[in-house]
């Protein structure tokens, strides 16, 4: 099992998108795979992903597919599964060929989504004979959400637990749906009298799949604290926007 914290998710996104280091020759290769997400549904049980060579040498690729959770902290858990099947599993790709990849499951559809995650990740060259390794080459890892749905899918969502003390805002964005939603822009407002703007921030989001939460944080300055009357929190999805509202507690800029 893999875990994802916080203080080193900026890090991890970054080697789960753009893949590993390893000491080797000196460039980096480059491949593409499309489509960029996967769903499946009580109607359709497989799909075909196209993984394409853009560099200007022979690739070879290795897949893995996991369940895709997240605990009480919103931290990514992968664990290994036989739920989801990929073929083939092990390829090369000649500069600009490419390649379809055949993705299923057999997994029943249920009253709540089922996520995983199918990893196409490239593969070290074959070494050839008298060859000297030498210099860094990074080999590419791109990681493809992949969704069982239910029948009915309901997309429903809030903010929870809105914590403000000592300059700081702690919140969590809920998904009280069946289906996962993505936090698209977060937006966090403070008002003063009259509702007059103290300041208006917004930061990416994230997966938040069913049943998770996603934990959040923001620090504002003492004066904008201290002149903030009301808290507004907004949560942009891909099709509704969840707001919600609070009244500043009056030891909220304690230092």
């Amino acid at each position: 099992m893999f875990f994802f914290n916080k203080k080193n998710s900026i890090f991890l996104s970054f080697m789960l998108s753009l893949g590993l280091i390893v000491i080797e020759k000196a460039g980096a290769s480059t491949f593409g795979v499309f489509p960029i997400q996967v769903s499946f549904s009580s109607k359709v049980s497989s799909q075909v992903l196209t993984v394409r060579n853009n560099s200007n040498e022979t690739l070879r690729f290795q897949l893995h597919t996991y369940i895709w959770k997240q605990n009480a902290k919103g931290e990514m858990q992968l664990d290994t599964t036989e739920d989801i099947v990929a073929f083939p599993g092990l390829f090369s790709l000649k500069p600009g060929q490419q390649r379809l990849v055949r993705v299923g499951t057999l997994t029943p559809v249920s009253s709540i989504e089922k996520t995983y995650r199918i990893f196409i990740e490239e593969l070290p060259p074959e070494a050839k004979p008298n060859q000297q390794m030498n210099g860094i080459r990074i080999l590419t890892k791109i990681g493809i959400p992949i969704f069982i749905q239910p029948s009915n899918q309901v997309l429903e969502g809030g903010v929870e637990n809105i914590v403000i003390s000592k300059n700081q805002i702690n919140f969590q964005i809920k998904n009280r749906g069946n289906v996962h939603l993505i936090a698209q822009k977060i937006r966090v407002k403070g008002l003063g009298e009259a509702d007059k703007s103290i300041f208006d921030r917004q930061r990416n989001g994230w997966y938040v799949l069913a049943g998770s939460s996603q934990p959040y944080d923001m620090k504002i300055s003492q004066q904008e604290c201290s002149k903030t009357r009301t808290l507004v929190i907004e949560v942009k999805t891909d099709n509704k926007v969840f707001t919600e509202k609070r009244e500043m507690p009056k030891d909220a800029c304690s230092a």
